[in-house]
């Protein structure tokens, strides 16, 4: 992980629905006996793994795309067995901010980072100092009565049809409630938006410097092989 370069060619799957626990593992397994073949991975090698859930002692306290049968599961545990090596297993945001601070947007920033992962939701990532805090769920704050992940998160900008200029206008009313309770040094915009950034950015306004992230799609990949190479360690970046 000295450059956070896949060596090998992606590989994607879809999410099985519903995603229960012994569906998501068949196609987990099916990905890493495809990466053993090819010989991209070796027996002894470590795993990491980005999980959409909060993450507590690798087991999910939430339920991911509302599977419930998930919640209080040692995903570790069970990714572990399955693929018959450790696994270390974080959220899949986190697992995006630490690509971001390790070889991206935030790289060598010596204060307060937080990245936002605007995919399907909104993820909220925070490291100080380098170092992560795990589990921030700020996508669920209240904006106008509301889950601010049911406002301003990019799906929501396209069930509600608003156009770049109207949808920036809430997201920067998000953002200030950001600087207002974390006062970040930097903001990082990331997840599927990044590559729009020019598109929004000039209608927002923040304290913080604010820049787009670098590392697009492959960021929680790069990220959870990180963590997966330093198990037992505080997540450093």
């Amino acid at each position: 992980m000295a450059t956070g370069q896949l060596v090998s060619e992606r590989i994607r799957q879809p999410t099985p629905q519903p995603p229960t626990p012994d569906a998501v593992l068949a196609i987990v397994g099916a990905v890493v006996q495809q990466l053993t073949a090819s010989r991209a991975l070796t027996p002894a090698m470590a795993a990491g793994a980005g999980f959409p859930s909060a993450i507590r002692s690798g087991h999910a306290l939430t339920a991911p795309h509302g599977e419930v049968a998930w919640v209080g599961q040692s995903v570790e545990q069970l990714l572990g067995d399955r693929l018959g090596r450790p696994v270390t297993v974080l959220n899949d945001s986190d697992a995006a901010g630490v690509a971001e601070m390790a070889y991206g947007a935030g790289r060598d920033h010596p204060g307060v980072v937080l990245l936002l992962d605007l995919g399907t939701g909104i993820g909220t990532t925070l490291f100080t100092h380098g170092e992560l805090v795990p589990n921030l769920q700020l996508g669920h704050l209240q904006l106008h009565g509301q889950d601010a992940e049911s406002r301003v998160s990019p799906l929501a900008r396209k069930q509600r049809n608003l156009g770049w200029k109207a949808w920036a206008r809430e997201l920067n009313e998000l953002l200030a409630l950001y600087e207002a309770y974390l006062w970040p040094d930097l903001i990082i915009i990331g997840g599927g938006l990044a590559k729009d950034f020019s598109k929004f950015s000039g209608f927002l306004a923040t304290t913080a410097q604010l820049v787009p992230a670098t590392l697009g799609n492959l960021a929680g990949i790069v990220g959870a092989a990180r963590v997966g190479t330093s198990a037992g360690r505080p997540i450093r970046t």
